[in-house]
């Protein structure tokens, strides 16, 4: 690799606030704000929505959507299909 033109990789603290889990690993990504792991030191952390911890995927849960609210919403906007403007 030529010096100079990569990103620092070190350790960043990736937490899931959702799930209430947390990781250490190395990346690139930075953030300002910091939390003490469980080895003593301090670590960046990057706070994310979703992680293996809370996605649907790997937990098996489905969430439950609000898709009749986005029915209504639709309708309210555009009318209803059968109204035939034709």
């Amino acid at each position: 690799m030529r010096p100079g033109i990569h990103p620092p990789y070190g350790p960043v603290v990736f937490r899931d606030k959702a799930a209430g889990f947390a990781f250490l690993t190395r990346s690139t990504a930075t953030s300002d704000r910091t939390v003490a792991w469980e080895d003593g030191r301090t670590y960046p952390v990057i706070d994310v929505e979703v992680s293996s911890a809370s996605h649907p995927f790997y937990t098996g849960q489905r969430r439950v959507l609000d898709t009749a609210g986005r029915v209504e919403r639709f309708q309210r906007r555009y009318g209803s299909a059968g109204s035939g403007g034709r």
